[in-house]
Order: C-alpha cells, then sequence, then structure tokens
C-alpha cells in the first residue's frame, strides 16, 4: 500500500485507519472524504519537532489552510503546536469561529481588497504578509484608523525555477506574487514600508512553489534572502527578525513519487542558512515554513461508489464513479496522477486497466486515467488516495451536484466532520 495507515483487512476490503472502507460508505454514503487524524497529527509533529530542533523554538510551521479549510482542522493543528496561514477573510472567520487565535495568523493573497484588509486588522491578525506597494498602502491607512501598528512580512520573489508544475510555480520573477528582488523593485517596496507609520516590517517571505521534494530550491532560496536581509541592514538599518520560507516539502500520490525524510531536508535548509548567516553576519530570530499538502494531504482518501464499466473495443475501459471533478478538480485542471483502488477487492489482482470518469457532462471529468484495478462491478467502492489536500477545499456544485460529507477517523473511530450538502442547500442564496 502506498501508505501505512491502509491495509487489506480479512474481508480482502480496503482498512483506513483500521476502519473497513466499504463499512464507512454504506455508513456515511458516497463520494466520501475520509481523513486520518492520526496521520494528520503526525505529519504536524515531524514539522513541529524538525523545525524547532534546526531552526531553533521560536520556529513554527503553518499550516497552509487553503490546501483545506473547515473548523474541524483547525483545533487539531493547533493542538499539535503549529500557526496558520489564511488567504481571504473567509479562511479567517472559520479559523476564527473554530477558537484558533488570530494573532498566529498569517494573512497572504495578491489582490487583498479594502474590506479584507479592514476585517484582517479587525480581527487582531499576527502577520499581514504584504503582496504589493498598493496594499502596504491601504495597510497603513487602516491601521491608522484603528489606531494599531501592524506587523509584516514583505512579500518577495527571489527568481528561482523549482522545476515544478507552471502552475503551482511561485518562485519565478515573471509571477503575479510578490516583487522581484532581480529588478530592483524590492528595495522600493522595503523602503515604502519602512516610512509606514503604523506598519511594522518584521521580516521577508517567499515561497518558490509547490510539489518539491528536494531542498535545493530552499537551500538557495535562503541565501538570497540572507544575503538580501543583510543588504537592507546595511542600506536602512532594517533588522529582519522573521524569513517565511513558504511551502512544504511534496507527497506521493503514486508509487513512482520518492519517499522523503522530511527532517533530513529540514536540517539540509538549516544548514544552508546558517552558512549564509555566517557569511553575511546577521542572524534570525524566526523561521517558519507553510505545508499544507505535506500536511493533509495523505491523511485523506476519497470513496466513490462504481456505476459500472463501459468497454469501448479496441479503445480503452471506463469506470463510471458518483463523483468525479467536482469533489476533485485536480486532475481536470493539472491531469495530476493518483493511486486508484477497487476497496471492495483491495485483495484481488489489480489486472483491469481503466479510466475513472465522472458524473458530469464533461468530456474531462475523469479522475485517473490508465490505471490498473481489481475489475469493478456496479456497487463496488472505489477508493482515490492523497485527496487530503485540494479536492474538498477546490470542490465546487457544477452540474448542480451537492457536494460530499468529510468524516475524520481517530483511533479506529469515525465521526462526521462536515454534513453532505443537500439539494435545498444548492437554492439557499437565491430569491
Amino acid at each position: 500500500m502506498l501508505y501505512n495507515n491502509l491495509t487489506v483487512n480479512e474481508k480482502g476490503h480496503l482498512a483506513i485507519g483500521g476502519l473497513d472502507a466499504v463499512e464507512l460508505a454504506a455508513e456515511y454514503g458516497t463520494p466520501l472524504y475520509v481523513l486520518d487524524e492520526d496521520v494528520i497529527r503526525a505529519n504536524c509533529r515531524t514539522y513541529v519537532d524538525a523545525m524547532h530542533e534546526y531552526f531553533g523554538p521560536e520556529s513554527a510551521p503553518l499550516f497552509a489552510s487553503k490546501a483545506l479549510c473547515f473548523k474541524g482542522i483547525y483545533p487539531v493543528v493547533q493542538s499539535e503546536g503549529m500557526c496558520v496561514d489564511v488567504v481571504s477573510p473567509g479562511e479567517i472567520f472559520t479559523a476564527v469561529a473554530a477558537g484558533f487565535p488570530a494573532s498566529k495568523m498569517f494573512f497572504h493573497g495578491t489582490n487583498k481588497t479594502d474590506a479584507d484588509i479592514e476585517y484582517g486588522v479587525s480581527q487582531g491578525i499576527g502577520y499581514f504578509v504584504v503582496d504589493n506597494l498598493n496594499e502596504l498602502e491601504v495597510l497603513n491607512k487602516v491601521a491608522s484608523e484603528q489606531e494599531v501598528v501592524q506587523k509584516v512580512l514583505l512579500r518577495l520573489t527571489c527568481g528561482l525555477d523549482p522545476h515544478t508544475l507552471e502552475a503551482i510555480n511561485t518562485g519565478k520573477v515573471d509571477s503575479q506574487f510578490g516583487v522581484p528582488i532581480d529588478t530592483g523593485q524590492a528595495d522600493e517596496f522595503v523602503r515604502t514600508a519602512l516610512s509606514c507609520e503604523y506598519i511594522e516590517v518584521a521580516g521577508f517571505h517567499s515561497h518558490v512553489g509547490s510539489q518539491i521534494f528536494e531542498s535545493d530550491s530552499f537551500n538557495r532560496q535562503v541565501e538570497i534572502l540572507t544575503e538580501y536581509a543583510a543588504k537592507m541592514k546595511y542600506a536602512y538599518g532594517l533588522t529582519v527578525r522573521i524569513l517565511n520560507i513558504g511551502g512544504g516539502f511534496g507527497v506521493r500520490y503514486t508509487e513512482k513519487d520518492p519517499q522523503i525524510d522530511i527532517p533530513a531536508r529540514i536540517k539540509e535548509v538549516s544548514e544552508h542558512l546558517k552558512a549564509a548567516c555566517e557569511k553575511y553576519g546577521i542572524s534570525f530570530e524566526a523561521i517558519y515554513m507553510e505545508p499544507g499538502r505535506s500536511i493533509i494531504a495523505d491523511a485523506g482518501t476519497t470513496l466513490y461508489t462504481t456505476g459500472g464499466c463501459k468497454e469501448v473495443k479496441g479503445y480503452r475501459n471506463y469506470v463510471t464513479v458518483d463523483g468525479g471533478m467536482t469533489d476533485n478538480p485536480r486532475y481536470a485542471l493539472y491531469k495530476s496522477e493518483y493511486t486508484v483502488l477497487n476497496a471492495s477487492k483491495a485483495g484481488e489482482p489489480a489486472d483491469y486497466e481503466c479510466t475513472i470518469a465522472g458524473r458530469c457532462c464533461e468530456s474531462g471529468d475523469r479522475v485517473a486515467e490508465y490505471v490498473s484495478i481489481a475489475k469493478p462491478e456496479r456497487g463496488d467502492i472505489i477508493a482515490v488516495l492523497t485527496t487530503g489536500a485540494y479536492n474538498y477545499a477546490m470542490a465546487s456544485n457544477y452540474n448542480r451536484i451537492p457536494k460530499p460529507a468529510m468524516i475524520m477517523i481517530k483511533d479506529g473511530k469515525s465521526r462526521l466532520v462536515v454534513k453532505r450538502e443537500t439539494y435545498e442547500d444548492l437554492m439557499k442564496n437565491e430569491l
């Protein structure tokens, strides 16, 4: 199995965290998002422990809310010692409603509206990650009106290409995110921020991309940021206390994806950072990372019910399921690969090559193509692995399909954490 929490039980069914996936589907219905809380907590501890050990006790991982935002996730990450990053008032509202302190939130976003900024400041957000000069101007004005001095991290782009998917590559000079160092515009960004009476520049933020398996991009990033922090100290007297180096490491969607020793990768980054600090004669109080996918993705499995098999002679076999791009748009967007199992026949040979097709009236509605599973019958439960991140978070109601329910498993017990949408829910805002 791709992950240790997945097994085949005595019935030949897939078991998730010790619970029978077929029985879970019967109890809660499908499509169904299943999260293993024990896996989430273990992933949190991996980052927290490694960052404390190698970056110091003030350093911490921030859970990237965009990967999976619902009330039930925040008590989990908070109890494991994580802060969170948020990218919208909706994420802030959800986290606050779950009892997460706003002082431990970092507010991102390339185009925060005036209302977004007013809301963030009023909630007592710990740090704004300021993306551009326009935001800086409005934030200074709002902070003055609310009579607070707002702590910020300035988002910079380091000009790095981590050779990841173009849609999730955020570190190049030509990016809608942040202000580039290479063009000289970052100097003006820093200078303007320091002139703002109601802004406290605490540090820099940078993000090079997502689904990165090696530490090379992070190593180069911390060297560039450390050199630039030293330059800004010399030029303007700015003491950069905090570096936020962005997203976490990649996860395994299929067997061909590499397994990562995350603590070893973090240690490598810390060693490059230490060498850079010694070279440029500066130090930082705290280092932050923003893992989302690598906290939540491998904890998630989506269960579907098979409608049947359609065999197009000379071409391919289709297995239709009762979900698809509405609950998981990642294949339609990115051609993202997944591991797929017939949960009802998990102990049988996976020798039926097929394409998993969704229920939408859309030729691009596919969950996976050319995967091999045990041949299903109508009513069999299909499991798609590693769906904790960017599935529920990106779900839609296309074709007027209600969003699935979500359950969490902990210590061999399941509980409902997100109710299944009803048809009435689809019309609740319509007049």
